[in-house]
């Protein structure tokens, strides 16, 4: 009876920030409900449609953190509320990409025109610092033991490897994510949401503890505002920069590289 008691307050801990990110995410779907409802202006309507969606993200990461610090001794615990969250962002963010990289991917491969991905990249930096602040007021709540005011204002720098290591590896995760998103497209939606879920949490979990395996330059924004105040060089070209070029180095070789490759094969067994 008395472990019990003991555990009680853990439990509740989990159950109100549980709580909190699906009250998140249910108050962004009814948002984009009033939004259609509402909003005909294709731009502002398109605009409108990218802030919520990174702002629903970024939350929820937020508080998808403070979770993984409630139970430090179970690794499982926070990659299972990964895979479900990301199944839960994959089915309500439909049609917007809450990922700078993901609008610069389709904007060199002629699938977005500039001012459109200007746009969306607007919204998208807005909604990550906005989600910031929002988080900030409810953490002022102290709706847990673990929502303390200062939270928001300490850099908690998840880069535990040299300069050169961090950029490889998100670059690798941006490269290896937004590959599996190129081509599982033709894929079934509720088979391509589970398969990107299911690799989120593959990349989390092998460079999580390195260097957060974020690859995503506005949701790292959000989350590490501080740390790019005190040391801004380091996380623009770990978070900005190496996304960036996993994104390049991508479209190169599967635009370029693998197509005159095939056809240099196939010139040469011609000949």
């Amino acid at each position: 009876m008395t472990a019990l008691q003991g555990l009680w307050p853990e439990v509740q801990d989990t159950c109100t920030s549980l709580g909190l990110i699906l009250s998140i995410v249910l108050f962004m779907a009814l948002a984009r409900v009033v939004l259609q409802r509402q909003m005909h202006r294709p731009m502002a309507h398109t605009f409108v449609l990218e802030f919520l969606a990174t702002f629903q993200l970024c939350c929820c990461t937020h508080e998808l953190q403070v979770l993984s610090e409630q139970e430090p001794a179970h690794p499982t615990w926070p990659l299972t509320l990964i895979y479900f969250f990301s199944l839960v962002h994959g089915l309500t963010l439909v049609g917007t990409s809450s990922n700078p990289c993901g609008v610069m991917m389709q904007m060199m491969l002629g699938g977005m025109s500039p001012e459109i991905g200007a746009m969306r990249l607007m919204a998208q930096l807005i909604g990550a610092l906005c989600s910031r602040y929002c988080m900030g007021a409810l953490w002022n709540l102290g709706l847990t033991r673990y929502h303390v005011s200062d939270r928001s204002f300490v850099c908690r720098n998840p880069i535990q490897v040299d300069l050169p290591k961090a950029i490889v590896i998100e670059a690798i995760c941006s490269f290896i994510f937004h590959s599996a998103l190129l081509h599982f497209q033709e894929v079934r939606t509720k088979l391509r949401i589970h398969v990107l879920a299911a690799l989120i949490t593959f990349l989390v979990y092998a460079g999580g503890s390195l260097t957060g395996a974020i690859f995503n330059p506005a949701l790292a924004l959000s989350l590490h505002f501080k740390c790019f105040d005190e040391a801004f060089l380091q996380f623009f070209i770990v978070y900005w920069i190496a996304p960036s070029l996993g994104i390049l180095s991508m479209i190169l070789m599967f635009s370029f590289f693998l197509p005159w490759l095939y056809n240099n094969h196939t010139t040469n067994k011609k000949e």
